[in-house]
């Protein structure tokens, strides 16, 4: 982390707080999180104005604190919550009566946030009081029902409404565009995506893999009450062709002149979600079995779309991978997620005619993949080796189980 935008301050100027207790929400290109206070004390200043992005260490407000001998002291909150060193809570925090916390997870504060909703409003029916996204619902749906009680008291009113202004005619045209924030994930997305495509000459590479045989052994394991995603399947794939072709498991070091080849394996799990695109990565993956691959990529876009990933889980990816078949997807070209080689983009299965070897026409389910890669670091018959591994192993699965034991 090197910069957060500040989104919104739960406290104000005058405000009791108490050590730990949240005082304003960032947004960094990984998540949203709220910055503890660093003691105990009154808000004093915001020096910040919202929806401003900083540095870490910036000094975003100041608390008048009291430390343990009674003596007043200036703290100062900075981003990314690093404590100030020589500030100490006080042991008669208790004696503050600060404001009510509200008790949220980030997702459904932006809930609130985008819709006009004041969460301090909300009546929470979660565990200790929490407010939930459906609380945020319920409140919109209480408002609307009373505006709507409202207007309809109005309509009675047969007083015949002034003709409109040129002016307001003007500003009625003019409120038609409807504008997006640019602004938190959203930027940091288009960050990360210019950074890649200035610094990596991308070349894609497409094929199709014939998904018979896995949607049959897909099958056969429900059947014994085993339920495994196609991914899980992918993943685990990617894993041996990575070990086949380690180039693509790599990392470009152009500072020392170096390609460095990694020895482990995770795999980051692009995940479209309410925030905008998240890459949670599954870390060590060949050292998990398929089922442990399954369990743990579902937790993984679970969090994405709640919002409650940990910096730890975004970060150290070797490889990533983008399902956008369940989308509809049959084909794009996908960026590579920088400063990784390569990305892997798996498409629609749909069912096709297709001629065999013995020149007779047969119906199969037939899967797109396309992988952009880092032409600095590989070569394209190199990706084309790797792909026809990977296709390998999916159309015969069962030497999958030989190769992971």
């Amino acid at each position: 982390m090197t910069e957060a935008e500040i989104l919104h301050y739960f406290v104000k100027p005058g405000d009791s707080v108490v050590a730990d207790q949240a005082l304003v929400e960032v947004q960094t290109d990984k998540m949203v999180a709220e910055l503890p206070s660093p003691a105990t004390g009154i808000v004093r200043e915001l020096l910040i104005e919202p929806a401003s992005t900083v540095g870490v260490g910036t000094t975003i407000l100041l608390i008048e604190a009291e430390n343990r001998s009674g003596r007043v002291e200036h703290v100062a909150a900075t981003a990314a919550a690093e404590t100030v060193p020589t500030i100490k809570a006080t042991q008669v925090a208790t004696k503050f009566k600060g404001p009510h916390r509200v008790m949220a997870a980030p997702y459904t504060r932006k809930i609130a946030r985008e819709n006009g909703v004041d969460i301090t409003r909300v009546n929470g029916t979660g565990p200790a009081g929490r407010i939930l996204e459906q609380d945020v619902f319920h409140f919109m749906e209480e408002v609307h029902n009373q505006t709507s009680v409202a207007q309809e008291t109005a309509a009675t009113d047969t007083t015949e409404p002034a003709p409109p202004s040129p002016a307001a005619k003007v500003a009625s045209v003019r409120t038609e565009a409807e504008t997006i924030p640019f602004t938190g994930i959203r930027k940091q997305i288009a960050k990360k995506m210019t950074q890649s495509l200035t610094t990596i000459p991308h070349v894609t590479h497409f094929e199709e893999i014939d998904m018979m045989n896995l949607l049959a052994l897909r099958q056969e394991l429900k059947a014994d009450g085993v339920s495994i995603s196609a991914v899980a399947f992918f993943i685990k794939a990617l894993v041996v062709a990575l070990k086949d072709f380690p180039v693509f498991n790599a990392k470009l070091d152009e500072e020392n002149e170096v390609i460095i080849l990694e020895k482990d394996y995770h795999i980051g799990l692009a995940v479209d979600s309410t925030l905008g695109l998240l890459v949670p990565v599954l870390k060590n993956a060949h050292k998990k079995t398929l089922l442990e691959v399954h369990t743990e990529m579902k937790e993984l876009n679970e969090k994405a779309r709640l919002g409650t990933l940990s910096g730890n889980e975004m970060r150290g990816g070797t490889m990533t991978i983008t399902n956008v078949g369940p989308l509809g997807s049959t084909g794009a070209t996908p960026i590579i997620n920088h400063p990784e080689t390569a990305i892997i983009a798996f498409h629609k299965t749909k069912k096709c005619a297709v001629v065999t070897d013995d020149d007779e026409i047969v119906i199969r389910s037939m899967m797109n993949i396309s992988m952009s890669f880092d032409h600095r670091v590989a070569d394209g018959a190199t990706a084309v080796a790797f792909t026809n591994r990977f296709a390998e192993l999916i159309e015969n699965p069962k030497k999958l189980w030989l190769e992971l034991i």
